[in-house]
């Protein structure tokens, strides 16, 4: 365990920012389309299309973009080294067909680095909405249901979503900067953070690598390379406590956790957003958490809430320990993360 002393005092910079600040700084973070970056897109998108080959196999050089590749630039800095997200607005997917949609957001994020496996099936593409899977079953992806998601990271560098249906009610967006809850904890309780840094099983909910055990066990917080990189999903934190091997968690750890939980959903340290039909969010995993609030869905199959997601590793990010190899396998920089199983094959399915 890492003791207090050894860590610093306080993280600053763009990304440990507070909230109730972000709030107020919207012209940061969320970027209306123009309808020339529109244009830029669809006749990329339109170019990649007329080479019939599958959305999963885009690259930046087959999406090439005239004018719109220097704000990607922009956004993979402001990603990386900066607030660690964006939200584009205003991509009208309503005159675009599934397709269409996918191969402009997918376009994008070659732009922004290569696109990694988000389950066992080798899907590249995901299919964020409720499909009526169980969350009482532990081999459950929680974004496969429409409850509460609980502030998590992702199994990548940088998760990206594309908004085609936004629910009834509810389903908001949270983002919080994990440095201002490692700011607050080493402030009040620096007794508790350093149980952050131990090995705490996380589960791998049924997608194992060859050779690899059930659960990983990788710290929440990791200090390496001069930064605090955060990795954590509290649900799946319990649930591999059903493994008699795993690491139990002490009373300690629990409250450490419990305290995390509770710095995430205090309204001064998060910023609430809600993705609006053609909304694109991008996040940067390794200083951020995310969450989704539970939703309510329209009656009609044809409305309901159906978000496109991705993972994306881009060059020039920061060195990550040893630890997350298992996770991501390799944590070569721009060649790391996603899910990979001993069947995985990569494909990009289109409804």
């Amino acid at each position: 365990m890492h003791r207090p002393d050894q860590l610093p005092d306080a993280i600053t910079g763009p990304a440990a920012w507070l909230g109730a600040d972000m709030a107020g700084r919207q012209d940061e973070w969320l970027i209306q389309l123009s309808e020339r970056d529109i244009a830029d897109l669809e006749r990329a998108s339109n170019h990649y299309l007329s080479l019939g080959r599958d959305v999963g196999e885009i690259t930046a050089e087959d999406f090439p973009l005239e004018t719109f590749g220097a704000h990607l630039e922009r956004m993979k800095e402001k990603l990386l080294h900066g607030i660690g997200f964006e939200v584009l607005r205003g991509l009208p997917v309503n005159e675009y067909d599934q397709l269409f949609s996918a191969t402009v957001f997918c376009g994008i994020g070659a732009h922004l680095g290569s696109a990694r496996s988000q389950n066992a099936q080798g899907h590249i593409l995901g299919h964020v909405r409720d499909t009526g899977a169980s969350s009482a079953n532990p081999n459950t992806r929680i974004y496969l249901t429409a409850e509460r998601q609980s502030f998590h990271t992702d199994s990548a560098d940088i998760v990206g979503l594309l908004c085609l249906q936004d629910a009834k009610e509810g389903g908001e967006s949270l983002l919080v900067s994990a440095l201002s809850i490692y700011n607050r904890m080493k402030s009040e309780r620096p007794d508790l953070l350093a149980y952050l840094f131990d090995p705490i099983a996380t589960d791998r909910r049924g997608e194992i690598p060859p050779g690899a055990a059930p659960y990983m066990e990788i710290p929440v917080f990791n200090w390496h390379a001069g930064y605090l990189t955060v990795f954590y999903q509290r649900q799946y934190i319990e649930s591999a406590q059903r493994f008699d091997e795993a690491m139990r968690l002490s009373p300690e750890h629990v409250e450490a956790l419990d305290m995390l939980d509770a710095l995430a959903n205090d309204p001064e340290m998060h910023v609430r957003m809600r993705l609006q039909k053609g909304d694109m969010q991008f996040v940067y995993n390794h200083s951020q958490l995310h969450d989704r609030t539970d939703f309510v869905d329209w009656p009609e199959p044809e409305r309901r809430r159906h978000l496109m997601r991705l993972w994306l590793s881009p060059t020039g990010d920061r060195e990550l320990p040893e630890c997350f190899t298992q996770r991501y396998g390799s944590i070569q920089i721009g060649d790391r993360g996603g899910i990979v199983t001993e069947h995985t094959v990569l494909t990009a399915p289109i409804d």
